[in-house]
């Protein structure tokens, strides 16, 4: 689910070998956060982590010349409001929203009149991690793969499913807001093996909630700076809360690492706000529209009109009070947002922290590239807004494995994600591209003309007026990131982009490039107007595949599309039945077995089926070809974009597992230690829902999973975000009859 912004800056837009390598690697031992990375020649062996869940040391598997393969047949497309899995497989309703987290809470009635959401499952399940514990579910255990603590995000809120008659319009009650603010944010829950199936454990010690209403601390270089100084903390170290949370990773020290995507629209400023903060040119007010609030904005729900406690309070972003610093209003609250997110999912009471380090924007997620000993981590994260950027943090400090087991995670934290340097990404039509570092030494950003920064803070608060100035390469709406387990390659979703044009002629619009060169039309969302409507799957690996390299490689994995469509312009991919799809947003690769798994969500193609889930075999950077895309400009002139498209997949190399129920998205995906549970979220299904239908249920789009016998409603149930967990019947593993490539990674 996102809410988009507009880049109106003036920036220029721009299986087999690798399968070889995975199964004869697979005789390496491997340990805590490390793992074998042969990479298509004479790398050495190296550490990695994070981007998943980290496993314990196991014996060596035998030497196998079994290549891995897909072991299930391809699932038909679906409009039925149910999830689809191939023959073999089951799905099981895990943990929806609503459900409690401690037995003082009372079951969900799921009919509008709940409450005490602090205390139980939020909205919009999303970004998800599984940290394993020991049997007796006391310690951490990398390895466990029958108990574990659940960490995954709350992205938003289908808000008229809360209440009993719909949404009220502003003024908003408090009762309501008091319902919806703490939908939103993080839960942890612990899970266990019960009679050979997972269920969620109500009252379990590690159970919490973060909410946007929880104390976080501020980390890093903008910790303390004047842009953050507000009423609830006059000094800038602290803010409650994180919000709009979407994908999420894992540390290669072992905790939750969540980014806060479209907070932006959370809060609202006033129709006079610009004179209020010294006018259009002032630095506050150029930020705000960056950011997607000019003044008169309207936030989302409107909180701040639920009263006048400081709870509502700060939603209201305009300047009312008199001071010079903020320190009397919330007129920096908004920066306070947008950040990535760390928390330890085994420490109840360590206080999450926002790690400014990483920059301030609309952050999907962070995903960490292969841990190396000796040199430093890199973070790859995409802004997921149209003509938005991708960005790599590089940390100072050098990673040291006894760090993969430290005493103290959120101290680990400190060491590699407060310190460290912030880049934007340029791709250039030959393949090659550049890593630009965002700094006030750079004299391009301290002399940009749009906007005076005045420290590295100030850089980071406005990483995207940095990567402006610096001339980064506007991307199709980045969002999800992947780290490929052996060989390292990074892969970035790009889920669509509606502003993607043959020439750009209006603000906001970008023209076709070659890292983004598609823009076409399709019925029923484009009909008239070309964009880029099905989105594609950019990779790159690094010079020398070093964490801290300033350049890369790159083409495209896979281009969405469906599949009777024009393969010379649209389904370059050549997609199948099988396997086509449209707006790829979630990407992620088992540790155990190194298939990728791609989530969707969709609007151009949910006219012939729900969003999907596929599994595939990746290939790697350059195993394709490069194909030319013509196109007419308005003047009758040709423009030639040249797509560097990936090996074109078949129905062995990817195919589609699994299709959610009506009007969702399918997104947020991890996996037990073993590789034989992979747990799934089912975001908002059936949320097209009008305020005047709330009391009519035969209207609801979903009911699912009441529909299929969770929790209270049946058949005409109120729809439930809600996570899922699949496994094989037969208790293999998930996607692959072939050799356990990764054992113990």
């Amino acid at each position: 689910m996102t809410e988009e912004n507009l880049n109106t800056s003036g920036n220029p837009s721009i299986q087999d070998v690798v399968e070889q390598r995975l199964s004869r690697r697979g005789m390496l031992r491997m340990g805590v956060g490390t793992a074998g990375a042969a990479v298509l020649g004479s790398l050495s062996l190296a550490a990695c982590g994070g981007g998943g869940d980290d496993v314990a040391a196991a014996p060596a598997p035998a030497p196998s010349t079994t290549p891995i393969s897909l072991n299930f047949p391809a699932v038909a497309k679906s409009t039925a409001d149910l999830v689809t899995v191939p023959a073999g497989y089951t799905a099981t309703v895990l943990y929806a929203l609503g459900d409690p987290l401690n037995a003082a809470t009372p079951d969900y009635r799921n009919d509008g009149t709940d409450t005490n959401f602090e205390t139980r499952a939020g909205d919009h399940h999303d970004g998800i991690d599984y940290f394993g514990l020991n049997a007796a579910g006391t310690a951490r255990d990398v390895a466990g793969s029958e108990r574990g603590i659940l960490v995954m995000n709350h992205e938003a809120l289908t808000d008229q499913f809360l209440h009993a008659a719909g949404v009220t319009a502003n003024p908003r009650p408090a009762a309501e807001a008091d319902k919806e603010i703490p939908a939103h944010g993080v839960s942890c829950v612990e899970v266990r093996k019960v009679n050979g199936r997972f269920v969620y454990q109500r009252e379990s010690q590690y159970n919490r909630r973060i909410t946007p209403n929880t104390p976080i601390e501020m980390r890093g270089p903008v910790r303390g700076n004047a842009l953050l100084r507000t009423k609830y903390s006059p000094a800038g170290t602290d803010t409650r809360g994180t919000i709009n949370n979407c994908g999420s990773s894992v540390t290669p020290w072992g905790t939750f690492l969540t980014g806060e995507e479209n907070w932006s629209g959370y809060f609202a400023r006033s129709a006079t706000d610009d004179t209020a903060r010294g006018g259009a040119t002032a630095k506050s007010v150029v930020s705000l529209a960056r950011y997607g609030r000019p003044q008169n904005s309207a936030s989302r729900h409107g909180w701040e009109t639920a009263g006048a406690a400081d709870l509502y309070a700060r939603w209201n972003i305009s300047q009312t009070g008199t001071s010079t610093d903020g320190t009397d209003d919330y007129r920096n609250e908004m920066n306070t947002y947008g950040y990535m997110v760390e928390v330890d999912a085994y420490a109840p009471a360590a206080a999450a922290r926002k790690r400014t380090a990483l920059g301030r924007f609309a952050h999907e997620m962070g995903m960490f590239g292969l841990a190396q000993a000796g040199k430093p981590l890199a973070v790859y994260m995409g802004d997921d807004s149209r003509g938005e950027y991708i960005y790599k943090f590089v940390s100072t400090a050098s990673w040291d494995a006894a760090d993969a087991s430290p005493a103290n995670r959120m101290a680990a934290g400190d060491k590699y994600l407060d310190a460290g340097r912030l880049y934007a990404a340029r791709f250039n039509a030959d393949g090659s591209g550049q890593w630009i570092e965002l700094t006030i030494a750079n004299t391009t950003i301290a002399n940009f003309a749009n906007y005076r920064f005045a420290d590295q803070a100030d850089v980071l608060v406005n990483a995207r007026l940095a990567a402006d100035a610096v001339g980064a390469t506007k991307m199709d709406r980045p969002e999800w990131a992947a780290v490929h387990p052996v060989t390292g390659e990074v892969y970035v979703t790009l889920t669509n982009n509606s502003n993607r044009k043959i020439e750009a002629s209006g603000s906001g619009q970008q023209s076709v490039d070659a890292a983004n060169p598609r823009a076409y039309t399709d019925a029923p969302t484009a009909a008239t107007a070309p964009g880029n409507v099905n989105g594609h799957i950019i990779r790159f690996r690094e010079t020398g595949n070093e964490p801290a390299a300033t350049t890369f490689a790159w083409d495209v994995y896979l281009f969405g599309a469906e599949a009777g469509m024009d393969a010379t312009r649209v389904n370059l991919s050549a997609l199948t039945a099988d396997n086509d799809l449209s707006s790829p947003d979630g990407i992620w690769f088992s540790r155990k077995t190194g298939l990728v798994f791609v989530q969707t969500d969709d609007g151009a193609y949910t006219d012939v089926t729900n969003c999907m889930m596929l599994i595939g075999k990746p290939g790697q950077v350059g195993d394709g070809a490069v194909q030319a895309l013509e196109y007419t400009k308005a003047d009758g002139s040709k423009l030639t974009v040249n797509a560097r498209v990936g090996a074109k997949p078949t129905s062995a190399t990817l195919r589609r597992f699994l299709v959610g129920p009506k009007d969702c998205e399918i997104t947020g995906i991890t996996e037990t230690p073993d590789g034989k549970a992979i747990f799934v979220n089912i975001q908002h299904p059936g949320e097209t829902i009008a305020k005047a239908n709330i009391g009519d249920a035969t209207k609801f789009l979903s009911h699912w999973p009441g529909n299929a016998g969770y929790g209270a409603g049946g058949a005409l149930a109120r729809p439930r975000s809600a996570t899922i967990v699949i496994t094989r019947n037969d208790g293999g593993l998930i996607g692959t009859d072939g050799t356990q490539v990764l054992n113990g990674y």
